[in-house]
């Protein structure tokens, strides 16, 4: 994973599209479990999860706080201001200094590099445009524009440089194709995979019930070449009922008080907004 030649200017907080609420929305959530399947596909990102010391950040063991986390992440990034977006780069990095491949690992990894981190803030943006094909009203070229120029700031927020986020979504287009081949797992993350992401098992025995629909939702997000790297099956057939299923939960979300359409990242983003202000840790 290299970075495009292409110049990229980083949008500020007043040019945020009405639209970008939409993908913190608990209807966009549902595709998080699959985007983070993607995210970890780029074996060193799948690595360097599956084999973390930092405890307090691993979903098999703090399901909730990283969901929150993560969550929030991406609301500060998307909707908080300059500072607040320097205090979550701050707080992510102390994570992220004790994630790095152990002295003579055959996958080597190391969470600060840039590389791995354009490779997941693609695949948070790539999970926005697939869950936007859903609107009701079908956005324009120019508003897709937009939205993929603010959302280099899921990139930015760490230690990207806007340069390094390809210039228009044709050039992220071939950052894409010419990424996911490079894409692998191996019996290690890929039994994490189909364990937390697709089967749930770190849900208490109460969420058991949960499972078959979320993992019917999450294969339906994943594009066919990660199916693939997983071994899950999928037709035309599942393709259509997912697609009506989420069809409707989309535009019944967006039909709900505002309030409650842009939950739960408002919410999230509150939470961090509490925590700065009264010292507590958000990671």
């Amino acid at each position: 994973m290299t970075a495009l030649p292409e110049q990229f200017t980083e949008p500020t907080l007043d040019e945020a599209p009405p639209e970008i609420w939409e993908v913190v929305s608990a209807a966009a959530a549902l595709a998080g479990p699959a985007n983070v399947i993607m995210q970890l596909s780029a074996l060193p990102i799948g690595h360097g999860v599956a084999l973390s010391t930092v405890d307090s950040g691993r979903l098999d063991y703090h399901p909730i706080k990283r969901a929150r986390t993560t969550l929030g992440y991406i609301a500060v990034a998307l909707f908080g201001t300059d500072e607040e977006r320097r205090w979550m780069r701050s707080e992510v990095d102390g994570q992220h200094r004790q994630v790095r491949n152990k002295p003579g690992a055959e996958v080597k990894y190391n969470a600060f590099s840039r590389d791995l981190q354009l490779w997941v803030a693609a695949c948070i943006y790539q999970g926005f445009s697939d869950v936007l094909a859903y609107r009701r009203e079908p956005l324009t070229e120019d508003r897709k524009d937009a939205i993929y120029r603010y959302s280099s700031r899921i990139a930015t927020t760490l230690q990207v440089p806007p340069e390094m986020w390809p210039a228009d979504r044709a050039a992220f287009q071939v950052y894409w194709d010419r990424t996911l081949p490079t894409m692998a797992v191996d019996e290690l993350t890929r039994d994490y995979l189909r364990n937390h992401m697709v089967d749930l098992r770190f849900l208490p025995v109460a969420g058991w019930l949960m499972r078959p629909f979320g993992r019917f939702v999450t294969t339906g997000f994943l594009p066919p070449s990660f199916r693939d790297l997983l071994g899950l099956d999928w037709d035309d057939r599942r393709q259509r009922r997912f697609e009506r299923l989420f069809r409707i939960i989309y535009r019944t979300t967006m039909i709900l008080p505002e309030p409650l359409r842009r939950f739960p990242g408002n919410a999230y983003l509150r939470d961090f907004k509490r925590r700065r202000s009264t010292g507590r840790p958000f990671v």
